[in-house]
């Protein structure tokens, strides 16, 4: 089974997405040209990633080249999502500590094969979700450093140091970012079934296969978001990973 260009996904798209504009507005969220914009960017991208796929997808060296573009892409989305564009270095590192290893172990215990076809999407579905913790935990860290700065500074008059004082902040928040994707682990094969398990089902492989490729990758992201959320929760207590507002009010 396969999902081939052509007038039928070109009407479906085409109606999904006005549904989707329509929600928004008669529900008042206000997300409709934001989700138009979003959905144009998306065929835009995914054309022009086919084609350098299909270019490099033969070449091993090449397709981590094309992984290398996700993750700078990935950096720097997720930097601007949290409001610390200036900060991306250091968003790098976070996620970084989570991929390289994660990735690392997938390859060399060989679950997926070291090839250009195998490489490029299971990386790319490692980058996703880190980028998505990393941007759900500095969004949930960074807006509760804000609303409870009185307790930032009450927890300094008490003796505590800066670094634990933003703890006394962030310790329940950071968890916090992970929880979707533990969600997502939990209920797999029961409340959904995820992108591994359908694009194996799609491309011709048995229910078996699916299932092993889709436990693979959830294991893949919960490994990768746990490293990435406690190494940018550790940099935020250090004041390394912070927009520039926190950076000046969060003094010692």
């Amino acid at each position: 089974m396969s999902v081939s260009p052509g007038w039928p996904v070109y009407v479906c798209l085409a109606v999904l997405l006005l549904v989707t504009v329509v929600a928004n507005r008669v529900s008042g969220i206000g997300l409709g040209r934001q989700s138009a914009v979003a959905g144009a960017r998306a065929v835009v991208q995914l054309g022009l990633v086919a084609l350098v796929i299909t270019a490099v997808v033969g070449s091993l060296w090449w397709s981590f080249v094309a992984v290398g573009a996700m993750f700078a892409t990935a950096v720097a989305t997720t930097s601007k999502r949290v409001g610390a564009p200036g900060t991306w270095p250091w968003a790098a590192a976070a996620m970084a500590c989570g991929i390289v290893p994660v990735v690392g172990i997938v390859l060399a215990t060989g679950s997926v094969p070291l090839t250009g076809i195998a490489v490029i999407p299971v990386a790319g579905i490692v980058i996703g979700n880190t980028m998505t913790v990393h941007t759900l935990v500095g969004r949930r860290t960074f807006a509760a450093l804000r609303e409870e700065h009185g307790q930032y500074e009450a927890s300094l008059s008490l003796g505590l140091t800066s670094s634990q004082a933003i703890d006394e902040i962030i310790a329940r928040r950071v968890p916090e970012g992970i929880v979707p994707s533990l969600d997502q682990v939990r209920t797999s094969g029961i409340v959904t079934l995820p992108g591994a398990f359908i694009g194996v089902m799609l491309g011709g492989g048995s229910a078996v296969q699916a299932a092993t490729a889709q436990v693979l990758v959830l294991f893949a992201i919960m490994a990768t978001q746990s490293i990435t959320a406690g190494v940018q929760a550790a940099l935020i207590r250090r004041r390394l990973l912070l927009p520039d507002d926190l950076g000046l009010a969060l003094v010692s």
